[in-house]
């Protein structure tokens, strides 16, 4: 154990392990997660293998056969084909499909996105034609735009796929709705006739997933295959409609519930790396002779990191609730019960993209603080970030999440405004059509006080409540000059994305602070308040012109914001290291040198570069094969080389191998040749050398040694 990171959890003011129970729902809950955890740690299937050196093929197998960290191509049979035959298919359905999928007989994807339409999928162009002379529907991919792309575990892992597409029934356009699409034979998994299937090539992370396309040419499936717990086709072709249009987006709604709660993993792991580095990383001088301190004490790495850390925490806690009440919302609907459906589905799309906005940059964040071993994929920190980063536009592009919530604010700010009382969390708009009255800014009381977290809960609000006015009294104004919805919409549209910023940011606040009265642990809830009050006051630095232009904040009070933050980082600053140890990541599930529980960085890190396939040779195996160095320093002439042009021949002209030759070696070109000494010098892969050319019969290297190796 690493003597330095050995104090640091010798000085905490708490106990760990209370802290890990709250974050885990309970110590009975922990205990099973790690019993868990164990199991696969354990097992001789599931030993750790360090991916970095692997082939992305290599690490296609191994993700295959563990299925556990990092991106699987299981991901989306997981959490999206199984849930969406549990909520959106009737009983019959069910025994049909769910159980071969929950053994792996049938593994499916989730076919949504397509090569020409994401976020927009009411503009998605797949069609679902149904033929009543058979009772089928017809699946067709009818241009390039409409081949699905994206899926994961499509490229090479699904035998079946639920495809939204286009439903048309009696000549008729009925808007999307879900079919389970068998893609691959059960005995063969070769493409089904009709089905054009594939992976889509690397990307920026995901290497292991098998991210796919999907063309459809006439494919056709039974009628019992269109997923009917809430709309229906009959036989004969006639079409019941949903109880509400958004039913259909359910699945999305879930994996946005979800990703919140993702967001605060992601993060909190990258929390952890970095911590733990910045408390074993020793570097410069605060005063001149004496020993290097940790970088942990420096104020400025505190500032980066500790408001990060209660982020990863708000996140939590709010990834939480939205589980809760992803789950409540789907037994009322279940009962009949559609009356919340709107609300969650505008809280789920705004918190999804306000969450991941925040964590994407919060991981580079800890990824720079790390300096230049964050860069190594030794850090982890690399492959957290571009595993989580597309979370910012699958599920929805967070620009347009946060104008689907602002579509929903602006909705209840209107129905505020004629007098109707607002329930659930836009009860606050209630009260601020009496706070938020016209009065000067000068002559408004200041509310936050910057110790108290109900006043700051308070202030959350009604910047809240005042950025929503302001997006309204703007999308107003721009209808009044343009007379069009659409342009008057997307003119407004910036005002409209801040005031979905700051209605999430205040949930965030609310929830994390409505989440300490639970706490009974006082010391665990001493520094939960702390990092709460700190989430809350950087915040405000960060968005100090919000407040004040809402008249919640004095420009003095700016100044006491910045001190108080400075002492809150020094209040952490012993708690830091266990703060992030309470997240309880096993080395082998944060793999990660940087941030080894252990803190030996160092040994493990020299452990690690040896492991890289280029020191498995002292000398590289193609060192006597590329002998020719141009007159750059770079590899020699041998273009040959290049795998694009294994199979071709390049022209080059006479002049430069001559003026190469005088550059590099006065006795490279030897003998005379038999041919035309005029035209041009060929570089070909088959013997490796250089000859001139001006007719077809031209000297070789194995015939005359006119270029030589040096």
């Amino acid at each position: 154990m690493n003597p330095d990171i050995r104090r640091e959890r010798e000085g905490a003011t708490f106990n760990k392990d209370a802290l890990t129970h709250i974050l885990d729902g309970g110590a009975e809950k922990t205990r099973r997660r790690r019993e868990l955890e164990l199991l696969v740690i354990r097992d001789p299937d599931f030993q750790y293998e360090d991916h970095n050196f692997l082939s992305r093929s290599e690490r296609y197998e191994s993700a295959v056969k563990k299925s556990v960290g990092g991106g699987k191509p299981l991901d989306l049979h997981l959490a999206m084909f199984l849930p969406t035959l549990l909520t959106q298919a009737t009983p019959e359905q069910q025994d049909t499909f769910f159980m071969p999928a929950w053994n792996l007989e049938i593994i499916g994807t989730y076919a949504q996105t397509e090569m020409g339409h994401g976020t927009h999928i009411r503009g998605l162009e797949t069609t679902a034609t149904y033929d009543p002379s058979t009772q089928e529907f017809v699946i067709n991919s009818p241009t390039v735009s409409s081949i699905k792309w994206w899926p994961g575990g499509l490229g090479k892992t699904s035998n079946h796929a639920i495809v939204l597409a286009q439903l048309y029934t009696q000549g008729k356009c009925h808007g999307l709705h879900a079919f389970i699409v068998p893609i691959r034979s059960m005995s063969t998994h070769k493409p089904l006739p009709g089905v054009v299937v594939g992976d889509i090539g690397p990307k920026f992370g995901f290497d292991e997933v098998d991210n796919g396309y999907l063309k459809f040419e006439n494919v056709r499936i039974p009628r019992e295959n269109m997923l009917m717990k809430y709309s229906k086709v009959e036989p004969d072709g006639t079409f019941h409609k949903p109880p509400s249009d958004k039913l259909t987006y359910g699945t999305m709604v879930f994996i946005r519930s979800m990703i919140v709660g993702e967001s605060a993993r992601a993060l909190s792991k990258a929390c952890t790396i970095a911590i733990r580095y910045s408390a074993v990383r020793h570097q410069s001088e605060l005063r001149p002779g004496e020993p290097e301190p940790q970088i942990l004490d420096y104020q400025t790495q505190q500032h980066k990191l500790f408001p990060l850390l209660a982020t990863a925490y708000a996140f939590h806690f709010v990834g939480q609730y939205m589980k809760s009440t992803y789950h409540r919302i789907t037994s009322d609907i279940n009962q009949g019960d559609f009356s919340e459906l709107p609300e969650l589905h505008a809280l789920s799309a705004g918190l999804k993209a306000f969450t991941t906005w925040v964590a994407t940059a919060g991981i580079e964040v800890c990824r720079m603080a790390c300096g230049g071993h964050g860069y190594s994929r030794c850090s982890s920190l690399p492959d957290i970030y571009v595993t989580f980063t597309p979370t910012c536009t699958y599920e929805g592009e967070n620009t347009v999440m946060m104008l689907q919530t602002a579509r929903y604010l602006v909705k209840s700010y209107r129905q505020a405004s004629e007098g109707q009382q607002l329930t659930g969390i836009m009860s606050y708009l209630n009260e601020a059509q009496h706070r938020l009255h016209a009065q000067p800014v000068a002559n408004r009381p200041t509310v936050i006080d910057i110790s108290d977290l109900a006043s700051l809960v308070e202030a959350y609000k009604l910047r809240a409540a005042k950025l929503v006015e302001l997006a309204t009294k703007s999308l107003q104004g721009e209808l009044q000059k343009h007379k069009n919805q659409e342009d008057a919409w997307n003119n407004a549209a910036i005002d409209l994305v801040r005031a979905s910023d700051a209605h999430c940011h205040y949930m965030v606040v609310k929830l994390f602070v409505s989440r300490l009265g639970e706490v009974g642990d006082v010391a665990v809830h001493s520094v939960l308040s702390t990092l709460a009050v700190l989430y809350a006051l950087h915040g405000v630095s960060q968005n100090s012109g919000d407040f004040l232009q809402a008249g919640l904040l004095s420009v003095p009070q700016l100044a006491q914001i910045s001190e108080k933050i400075k002492e809150l980082l020094t209040q952490l600053r012993p708690n830091a290291v266990v703060l992030v140890d309470a997240f309880d990541y096993p080395d082998e599930m944060l793999n990660s040198v940087l941030g080894r529980y252990d803190g030996n960085v160092y040994e493990n890190m020299f452990e690690w570069a040896r492991k890289s396939p280029l020191n498995r040779t002292e000398v590289r195996s193609h060192r006597k094969k590329n002998k020719l160095k141009n007159k750059w320093g770079g590899s020699s002439l041998g273009v040959t080389h290049s795998p694009m042009n294994q199979k071709t021949r390049v022209q080059v002209p006479l002049t430069t191998i001559v003026s190469l030759s005088k550059t590099l070696n006065p006795k490279l070109l030897q003998g005379d040749c038999p041919c035309n000494s005029r035209g041009t010098v060929p570089v070909t892969t088959d013997c490796k050398s250089l000859w001139i050319r001006a007719s077809d019969k031209c000297c070789k290297c194995n015939k005359l040694d006119f270029v030589r190796d040096i």
